[in-house]
């Protein structure tokens, strides 16, 4: 049996990958054509996405959803600059009226551990070491620093084998 192109198979499973703002309802607008033919409310799933994203509200997340059967399942995919500025722990921004946004604040070196530990199954470094350079570089285009030192030199500390983690 030739499958028919165009006819849509609710049991299987299609992944969506989007970038949204914690918190905000996504753009129904965006999603209705992605998830329109896949038999679901774009306007319900933009407020289920919402709720999803509360805990990272104000920031850009990403988000994966995984529809199967009319149902979608909204999972927030951690990125290191999403979980430096959880840990930054910054009043959410009115981003309409903030432009340029310099987040100058500081994390710990056990926040950033806690990061890289989070962020392990992504990193392409094969040292735990390696991802947690990652994260500091990450810290670094965030603009933060870490237990108050650039987060360049904590990087140049763990190349030269002074700072061990």
């Amino acid at each position: 049996g030739v499958e028919m192109p165009g006819k849509f198979d609710p049991e299987a499973i299609t992944i969506i990958g989007l970038k949204c703002v914690g918190g905000e309802a996504a753009g129904a607008s965006a999603l209705a054509p992605k998830v329109g033919p896949m038999g679901l409310s774009a306007k319900k799933l933009a407020d289920d996405i919402a709720k999803a994203t509360m805990a990272y509200k104000g920031l850009l997340v990403t988000v994966q959803l995984t529809v199967q059967n009319r149902k979608a399942q909204i999972e927030v995919l951690p990125t290191a600059s999403m979980l430096i500025m959880k840990a930054l722990n910054e009043p959410p921004r009115d981003r309409k009226k903030d432009k340029n946004i310099v987040h100058n604040g500081n994390i710990t070196l056990e926040d950033v551990y806690d990061i890289a530990r989070q962020m392990r199954h992504k990193s392409m470094a094969r040292e735990f070491s390696g991802t947690v350079k990652e994260i500091l570089g990450t810290a670094m285009s965030v603009g933060c620093t870490v237990d108050g030192e650039a987060p360049k030199d904590l990087q140049q500390k763990i190349k030269d084998g002074e700072l061990i983690c």
